[in-house]
């Protein structure tokens, strides 16, 4: 029994020893960084010595020592490590978090007697800016995901009860430029992270602030949508159009909701009430007309809608295609049918009905297809038109081009 106490009391004073060989290691004019994290992981993970809050300060200590060798050396305007530099700066603030809450805990007497409080908030405090340089380093490298820890630290170490240690309650410091900027690229790295939750965390935190708020509303709106999240979706470019009625990113996408939804009269409704505010967006009109065409098969409101957006922007190729389709589609639903006509003469006023549409279409599929001579329906379209409208040698010129085409 005295051998095993013996034993205990010397495995426990060899772990507070190692805790104090490590700081030292990592304090010595020549640091051995490498050593002093082998000894304190082993304190770190010890029973006896993982809740002592020096154990998790001087973890933190020695990152941070490890951060100033390498940060002293570009104060010297001397070569540094920058991935071991803010690699370092980024493991110090999980090791004091710790440390903070061990250290407020009370001791045997009831008190609550910190040790290493004051110490750790002054470091923190000094490096915060490093740790917005750190998070601008690794987004420019692409690391999106240290990019994202840095920023996110330097938010969580502003807003800790540490840092707030000895200002008087009630008392708040104004955000500023630095806290914002580094919430919203906090935000913007998260998009690229494939971690719905964090990225949810992220983009919510940033459509709090005033500053580029617009943007954080769309970014988290997208990530609503890809993950299949259809009610916070919807809630979220509500909530966007609310604060900016007139963004077209937050109307076009809450009718692209209800359209997805099945909810095509709302759609129509809301499209309605938005021409109210703004009533020659011809992208609105377009919308509408694809909405009465494909939905409610509502063929003259859509070709009213459509007519009216070519009216208001005549270049855009979509909304010319949108045109011609609808009488196309209209010649041919006449022609099939004048196929099943077994009367000539009747055969052929349904037949000269189809071609009427055919030549109304055909304008809109030309103007579409010289401004996007790229995309293939049009071509299509022109290639059937110029066929039923007995234009040989223009029927022959587009089916060259799309047999080359898919060649």
């Amino acid at each position: 029994m005295i051998g095993l106490s013996l034993m205990v009391s010397v495995t426990m004073f060899g772990q507070k020893k190692a805790v104090t060989e490590a700081l030292k290691l990592a304090k010595d004019a020549k640091p051995n960084f490498t050593e002093a994290r082998a000894l304190i992981k082993g304190a770190l993970d010890n029973a006896e010595t993982k809740g002592d809050a020096k154990t998790w300060y001087t973890a933190g200590l020695i990152e941070s020592l490890q951060f100033d060798a390498e940060n002293m050396k570009a104060l010297l305007s001397q070569p540094t490590n920058d991935p071991v530099m803010y690699g370092a700066l980024g493991d110090v603030w999980q090791y004091f978090q710790k440390a903070y809450e061990l250290d407020k805990l009370p001791d045997a007497k009831g008190k609550v007697k910190p040790k290493y409080v004051k110490d750790m908030k002054n470091i923190l405090t000094a490096n915060l800016p490093y740790y917005i340089n750190g998070g601008a380093y690794y987004f420019d490298k692409q690391d999106f995901k240290k990019a994202y820890d840095l920023f996110d630290q330097y938010i969580k170490i502003k807003d800790s009860d540490l840092l707030k240690e000895g200002v008087k309650p009630g008392t708040q410091a104004p955000i500023d430029s630095i806290y914002l900027y580094s919430v919203y690229y906090a935000g913007i790295a998260s998009s690229t992270l494939n971690d719905h939750a964090t990225a949810v965390e992220a983009m919510t935190r940033a459509t709090k602030q005033d500053f580029h708020q617009n943007e954080m509303l769309q970014y988290l709106s997208e990530e609503y949508r890809t993950a299949g999240d259809t009610l916070n979706w919807e809630k979220t470019l509500e909530e966007g159009m609310s604060i900016f009625p007139k963004d077209q990113f937050f109307i076009l996408n809450l009718i692209n909701v209800y359209v997805y939804t099945n909810r095509y009269d709302k759609a129509e409704s809301f499209i309605k009430t938005a021409l109210k505010d703004d009533p020659n967006n011809a992208q609105l009109y377009d919308l509408a007309g694809r909405i009465n065409e494909s939905y409610l098969k509502d063929y003259a409101a859509a070709e009213e809608n459509f007519k009216k957006a070519v009216e208001l922007d005549s270049e855009n190729a979509e909304t010319q295609s949108s045109m011609g389709r609808i009488y196309f589609n209209q010649g041919v639903i006449l022609l099939e049918a004048a196929n099943e006509i077994s009367d000539v003469k009747k055969y052929n006023e349904e037949k000269d009905k189809a071609k009427e549409l055919f030549r109304k279409a055909l304008p809109y599929f030309e103007k579409a297809y010289k401004l996007n001579p790229e995309a293939n329906d049009n071509k299509l379209a022109l290639r059937s038109i110029y066929y039923h409208l007995d234009m040989g040698d223009k029927y022959e010129e587009m089916d060259k081009m799309l047999n080359e085409g898919s060649n």
